[in-house]
């Protein structure tokens, strides 16, 4: 007997990925957890070594010794080292996006440390509330191109299965999955799409929805690389050479470098706003921009100012869980 259809899938999913060191981040929820499996699993018949880390938020009561309870599992699965990330969270742009940015920052750290890629557990549901959060912005189809399975140390082995999957497999093998209350707390405006809005959808469009959205994801991030190639201009901050251009490449060449350059959270009014510093020059002042930063023009240039915050995560995933 071949193991349980859940474990197959995730399993079969990771396989292709296993080509050197890799950290698997898990939380102990039923993503993280069926990943680790998978490539404890398969990473010592690939001949990769395999680690973990969790990170400890700090943010509910108890927090050290969910992880520390978390670490114990992912050693019982065979993955070493496992490594324990203590994060201070701060506040800028709410206690999601700060959240998430302590982690990032933990996991990224950790990929250095030890010369590994991190896996991520996130899925096709995942996927799908993203693409919902970019609608919901309007910050343009880079934010509905939703989360690459790969960038940078990042590796997202399990965009293309479901979250039913995921936890079929945790039960397959026996492994005991904590459910995070935060991830059904309606504060959280990912819960809130999550638990109301994509049921909803499927019930008036008549279901696979989330898979739609994922598809929508994976089309749009093929064209936005596209058009984002195009974009590399030799200097993004040139007003007379940015006019020239057309707007889908223009406004582009504009975003990726304010991401560059550390600013975050933008959403389609700002790079309007910026663009019209570009085409219609009429004297305005400063278009402002999310974090403290802002935008003027001076003899013909493009200028940041302001503080923007630290480049802790990929700016062009944003926004992800």
């Amino acid at each position: 007997m071949g193991p349980h259809p859940a474990v197959a899938a995730v399993r079969a999913a990771v396989r292709p990925g296993l080509t050197g060191p890799v950290l698997v981040a898990c939380s102990g929820g039923a993503d993280s957890l069926a990943l680790a499996a998978a490539i404890a699993f398969e990473a010592p018949r690939a001949g990769v070594p395999a680690g973990a880390v969790t990170v400890d938020h700090g943010l509910q009561a108890g927090s050290a010794d969910r992880a520390a309870a978390t670490a114990d599992l992912l050693r019982g699965l065979g993955l070493a080292p496992v490594v324990v990330a203590t994060v201070r969270v701060g506040t800028a742009g709410g206690p999601e996006a700060a959240a998430r940015d302590a982690r990032y920052a933990a996991l990224t750290a950790a990929a250095q440390e030890h010369g590994a890629r991190v896996a991520l557990g996130h899925t096709r549901d995942d996927q799908a509330e993203t693409v919902l959060l970019g609608l919901g912005r309007g910050s343009g189809p880079r934010s509905l191109a939703g989360m690459p399975a790969r960038r940078g140390p990042l590796w997202r082995p399990l965009l293309g299965l479901d979250r039913a999957t995921t936890r079929a497999a945790c039960t397959a093998q026996g492994l005991p999955v904590w459910d995070d209350p935060h991830n059904t707390d309606p504060a959280f405006t990912r819960v809130r799409l999550r638990t109301e809005v994509l049921p909803l959808l499927e019930e008036v469009l008549g279901g696979g929805v989330a898979a739609a959205l994922a598809r929508t994801a994976a089309m749009a991030r093929e064209d936005a690389d596209a058009l984002d190639a195009l974009a590399r201009v030799p200097d993004p901050t040139d007003c007379s050479a940015l006019a020239a251009l057309p707007a889908a490449i223009r406004r582009r060449a504009v975003r990726n470098w304010l991401l560059g350059s550390g600013v975050r959270d933008l959403a389609a009014v700002h790079l309007q706003a910026v663009d019209a510093l570009v085409v219609a020059w009429r004297g305005q002042g400063r278009v402002d921009l999310p974090g403290g930063a802002g935008v003027v023009r001076a003899s013909g240039r493009l200028a940041l100012q302001g503080p923007p915050p630290p480049l802790s995560t990929p700016r062009s995933e944003e926004p992800h869980p």
